[in-house]
């Protein structure tokens, strides 16, 4: 692995390591719960059930009943009356109060006034204002109302005043268990109020039970998820009404606790309360996920006005759970929701009431931290992975890693309840991504301009790219490689520099070298230098390549299909006609930094070099255009080639056949491949030693194509050797003694 890959690595798994210890607690990153709450609301309101559920009716104190009955609050006659009509007119199930009542109606100030007067200071009177008092006492006549019948009335817990002012009015309903009879762990994870706002003792005593309606466990964003099902306060644990209310519904059965031990931690913990035959999960502090069905009017509403009238629809209301709540703004018993910004209190209990009833919690358990580590690891290692592929394949892979993530949290949520953690491992995800794609950024950039340093004036900015994207270390040190060199010249330029004023030579050079150096580009080669008319290239350095010899071929081509295709613009510039020629060789050269202190070039040396040379200088003698070795015809089997010569150039005892390339098959006409068939078929004759059907058939050839160097030397040759055979051991070489 190269430096900056494990530069990256290490950042990586740094980010990894970060977001664990946030997961596991010892950090503490608050903006990642809030995008978790987000996650939470999305994956709520993506599921959300929907519907209306009739089993639990809202009578509701609402504006329209304010304005009938007058203004909040009511007469405790009023009240008992409501209790009265909802139980003997309507049957209802169970009634919760999702209010409270702390104070004595203020009827009773009145008998109090008369009882100080003149009436009070006689026995009789006074004792016939008693008499009415106890007769029309409404709060006398709300308990009566409330007595043996399943009602539980509300109240609240104060968990935010200082020591010493904490509020404690009216009466706590009997605790549904004492902190003794917890172990001392699980007991300790319940959240603690510091005081109260109660019902009066008379009505508390008179119902059949109470619990306690908000809820301390607003998150940081103001938003109702949870809620707690048991508080302890002093020495005793209470409930939530919605528990309250069910209990009542199912008989009064008795809560179970049920605790455990382990995930890192050798104390007992509240993991759920077991009620009538089924099972509530609880999380750490005692609380529950709301299982919001929906938006406001899930439930059916009834107006109190309308249920003190017999207004109300008994359908409706029969064997229903009641719960008398107060959507009116001017009570202020609205909440902020994750399904809505301003939710109904009175709502949020209906909606736990029915979780309770149908068992329905999503839960985050104990494990659930180990579980976001495991998560946040194998996520992480996923997001590291896809920083060392292509930038395709990165986004795929991260993108393909999201979805999984995503699909794999939903199903734990819809079919097992559980709820893991979605945001974290999301960001992280995304934060691997933007850190990977930056890092390749920047280090592309930084190898981009090094490489450009290096090879920006021999290869094209494509090639330079391409370069700075791989992983392979560049430099211009010496090496041995097996690569294909090309030489091209110019025909005759000697004669044309001396017929050009030097700005107009200079002019025809550009136009000249320009494309044929975009066409040895585009095919990949590398301009090791201009010599004058000359251009010298090579392919496979500084960029390998497995393809060198084919690309070198297919520039010489195009480099004289263009050279044809300039010709009527060189005409209409009145300059010279251009011809060139060209070499190509592939074998093992040196390529790297060569020259001296005071200067050096990237270039190839060595005999394949000298080789690919000598046969641009035979191209003349052969009258065409490319002249390329065997070895190079090896490497592009594909171009129809014309084997000129087999020779031995000075100074190698190997001899090379030569080649001339023609073109891909279908470039080819007809009466091309006639000539070349012909051809081969002659030269056959030549090579076997059958001088006379040789001179015959390069004769037909020549008329046929009269001019044509190639024929004429093999014409001659074959006369030559016609009148004076070679040796018998023969072997069709000839000396190449000229550069």
């Amino acid at each position: 692995m190269s430096l900056h890959g494990s530069i990256k690595w290490a950042l990586n798994l740094a980010i990894i390591a970060l977001f664990m210890f946030n997961a596991g607690g010892w950090l503490s990153w608050p903006f990642l719960q809030q995008i978790e709450n987000l996650a939470y609301d999305a994956r709520l309101r993506l599921l959300l059930p929907g519907g209306l559920d009739p089993r639990i009716v809202i009578v509701d104190i609402d504006e329209r009943s304010l304005r009938e009955e007058g203004q909040w609050p009511w007469s405790r006659d009023r009240l008992a009356m409501l209790v009265e009509q909802l139980f003997t007119r309507y049957q209802v199930a169970v009634l919760g109060f999702d209010v409270v009542f702390a104070e004595a109606d203020n009827q009773d100030d009145l008998f109090q006034t008369l009882l100080a007067g003149p009436l009070g200071a006689e026995a009789a009177p006074r004792a016939m204002l008693e008499t009415l008092r106890q007769e029309l006492d409404p709060d006398r006549r709300f308990a009566a109302a409330l007595s043996e019948r399943p009602v539980v009335l509300g109240y609240f817990f104060d968990n935010q005043s200082a020591p010493g002012t904490q509020t404690r009015v009216g009466v706590l309903p009997v605790p549904v268990a004492r902190m003794s009879d917890l172990p001392p762990g699980a007991s300790a994870t319940l959240r603690a109020a510091s005081g109260y706002g109660a019902n009066l003792p008379l009505l508390q005593t008179s119902a059949l039970g109470g619990g306690f309606f908000n809820s301390p466990l607003v998150d940081s964003d103001g938003v109702f998820r949870r809620v707690p099902l048991l508080v302890r306060y002093e020495d005793g644990i209470y409930e939530h009404l919605a528990l309250a209310v069910v209990r009542a519904l199912l008989g009064q059965p008795p809560l179970e606790f049920v605790t455990a031990t382990g995930y890192g931690s050798q104390e007992a913990r509240l993991e759920a309360l077991r009620l009538g035959g089924f099972q509530v999960p609880l999380d750490a502090e005692g609380a529950v996920q709301v299982p919001y069905r929906g938006r406001q009017g899930s439930f059916p509403y009834v107006a109190a006005a309308d249920v003190l009238h017999g207004r109300a629809d008994p359908k409706l209301l029969n064997g229903a759970v009641v719960l008398v709540g107060t959507t009116a703004a001017g009570l202020l018993d609205l909440r902020a929701t994750p399904v809505q910004n301003v939710y109904p209190g009175v709502e949020v209990n209906a909606n736990l009431i029915a979780g309770l009833l149908d068992q329905n919690f999503r839960v985050r358990p104990p494990y659930a931290a180990g579980v976001d580590m495991v998560q946040l690891l194998l996520v992480g290692l996923l997001g590291a992975l896809a920083g060392s592929l292509a930038p395709l394949w990165a986004l795929l892979l991260s993108m393909g890693t999201a979805l999984a993530l995503f699909g794999v949290n939903l199903e734990l949520w819809q079919t097992q309840g559980l709820i893991v953690a979605l945001a974290p491992p999301l960001v992280l995800l995304l934060s691997l991504y933007v850190l990977n794609s930056s890092y390749n950024v920047f280090i592309e950039a930084r190898r981009e301009r090094h490489i450009t340093r290096l090879f920006g004036q021999y290869v094209p900015r494509e090639i330079v790219a391409e370069m700075s994207r791989g992983q392979l270390q560049f430099s211009q040190e010496g090496e041995s490689r097996a690569m294909t060199v090309l030489f091209s010249d110019i025909e005759g330029f000697t004669s044309i520099s001396e017929q050009l004023e030097p700005r107009e030579l200079s002019r025809l050079m550009q136009f000249y070298l320009t494309p044929l150096t975009r066409i040895i580009h585009e095919q990949r080669g590398t301009i090791d230098k201009y010599i004058g008319d000359a251009i010298m290239a090579f392919w496979g350095a500084p960029l390998a390549d497995a393809e060198h010899g084919r690309h070198a071929v297919r520039a010489a081509l195009e480099m004289v299909a263009r050279l044809r295709a300039m010709e009527p613009e060189l005409r209409a510039r009145n300059w010279p006609l251009l011809r060139a020629r060209i070499g190509i060789n592939s074998g093992m050269m040196s390529v790297g930094n060569m020259g001296s202190e005071f200067r050096r070039s990237y270039t190839v040396l060595g005999d394949a070099v000298n080789l690919a040379s000598r046969m641009e200088g035979t191209a003349k003698q052969y009258g065409v255009a490319i002249v390329m070795s065997e070895y190079t015809r090896a490497l592009a089997p594909e171009i129809i080639c014309r084997e000129l010569d087999r020779v031995r150039v000075k100074g190698r005892s190997q001899p090379v056949t030569l080649y001339e390339p023609l073109g891909l098959a279908g470039e080819l006409d007809d009466r091309q491949l006639a000539e070349l068939s012909d051809y081969m078929a002659a030269l056959t004759l030549f090579r076997a030693g059958e001088w006379l059907a040789a001179e015959q058939a390069f004769d037909r050839l020549l008329k046929r194509q009269p001019g044509t160097l190639l024929y004429e030397l093999y014409w001659e040759r074959a006369v030559a050797l016609r009148a004076a055979p070679p040796e018998a051991d023969w072997d069709g070489v000839f000396d190449l003694t000229t550069k």
